[in-house]
């Protein structure tokens, strides 16, 4: 399937104009892009909504797109940061039609606790995966990453961004370029 739209979802702490989505946004035109605020951050609230309304949120999100673009449901990329990027992957798992996932600084674990890991969903992801991440970031090292996205059996490309955190600050660029090349192979 073609990549003919994208929607983008932001990390727990931050919103839609994180400069990581914007820089995708920019990166992958002229397709059109959706990036979207999850409902708690529409409200003022700090804490995240639990997984159901989040996951809701992104079907909502989803279907209003390729309403509003005349893309094919399965023609859209779903990804965000960490948290956002997640809740698309679940989405998925749960049915949610998707040309593809984009996974940046997906958070396996929490910090500090390897044996919490977020895994149950993936061998549901039959389709191409994008884990774009930091060779640092404390929510999973590139092991930890690799053996986990092993249990995908769509395609899965890894991009590791060295020495960075799950905040991979100042490698808008690079994390852009890396998701419009991957994009394009879907084409």
């Amino acid at each position: 399937m073609t990549a003919a739209a994208v929607l983008l979802t932001p990390g727990a702490g931050s919103g839609r104009d994180h400069p990581t989505l914007v820089a995708v946004e920019a990166a992958v035109a002229p397709r059109p892009v959706a990036r979207v605020d999850f409902p708690y951050r529409r409200a003022g609230r700090k804490a995240p909504d639990r997984a159901p309304k989040l996951i809701a949120c992104i079907v909502d999100e989803a279907r209003s797109l390729a309403e509003r673009t005349g893309v094919d449901p399965g023609g859209i990329v779903l990804g965000g940061r960490s948290m956002g990027g997640r809740m698309c992957s679940m989405a998925v798992a749960e049915g949610l039609p998707s040309a593809g996932l984009v996974l940046l600084s997906y958070p396996l674990h929490p910090p500090g606790k390897p044996e919490r890991l977020r895994t149950e969903h993936l061998p549901a992801l039959a389709l191409p995966c994008l884990f774009v991440g930091g060779t640092r970031d404390p929510f999973g090292t590139p092991e930890e990453m690799e053996a986990a996205s092993a249990l995908i059996p769509g395609p899965v490309t890894h991009v590791w961004l060295d020495g960075a955190r799950h905040d991979p600050k100042g490698r808008d660029d690079e994390i852009a370029a890396a998701v419009a090349t991957w994009c394009a192979t879907l084409a």
